[in-house]
């Protein structure tokens, strides 16, 4: 599949890439997908959330009330979880959330991703551009000439530039990430993929 080359004043050239037979012929999978960034979301989780049980509550074990004849339901001590300020019945733990899949069914799920957004016609290709000092101003202007303004957009390089990623860090609806980390959370979650030329190249040996 040929997709256009623009350049970074919007305008095309005459310059066209090709996108690798395995991204464009994949059919895709739905439920990798969901796996995916099932586990990609879990792995963030930091997992250190925990409640006081009964047995870790500061408080007296003297017994409140007698157990029988008061008429009431029966009770122990003031850290009894009926009660205000007791401890939490089965709270949260300290926990691992992070899970493992298969290699292939995460490169399934990146595949099918990257498939859909070609169906939607949610990846463009620019030409390959130098930024010597970080100017967010400069990547603003790229956008917009690409009308790609105000779109949550996926600035996607063939290796990290620090520059780019300085330029991007402000704007709240770029990110910038180097093709050989593309995730299926990241492609997904953005309106539109934005590759370098450069890119594109490299995208075709990882998927070769």
């Amino acid at each position: 599949m040929e997709l256009k080359v623009y350049n970074i004043e919007g305008k095309e050239t005459a310059k066209k890439v090709n996108v690798s037979d395995v991204i464009t012929s994949t059919k895709p999978n739905d439920h990798a997908i969901y796996l995916d960034v099932k586990q990609y979301l879990a792995n963030q989780r930091q997992g250190t959330h925990k409640s006081k049980e009964r047995s870790e509550v500061s408080g007296s074990t003297r017994k409140l009330r007698k157990q029988k004849g008061g008429g009431g339901a029966r009770i122990g001590d003031i850290k009894s979880p009926v009660l205000r300020g007791g401890g939490r019945v089965f709270g949260p733990q300290p926990r691992d959330y992070s899970f493992k899949l298969n290699k292939k069914l995460k490169r399934l799920a990146r595949l099918s991703a990257l498939s859909y957004k070609l169906q939607e016609d949610g990846l463009n290709v620019v030409e390959d551009f130098p930024m010597v000092a970080p100017k967010t101003k400069d990547v603003l202007a790229i956008l917009k000439n690409l009308e790609l303004d105000g779109k949550k957009t996926l600035l996607v390089l063939s290796e990290q530039n620090h520059n780019v990623s300085l330029s991007a860090r402000n704007l709240p609806q770029v990110g910038v990430i180097n093709v050989a980390d593309l995730n299926t959370y990241e492609i997904l979650n953005a309106q539109k993929l934005l590759f370098v030329e450069g890119a594109v190249a490299k995208l075709n040996e990882i998927y070769s």
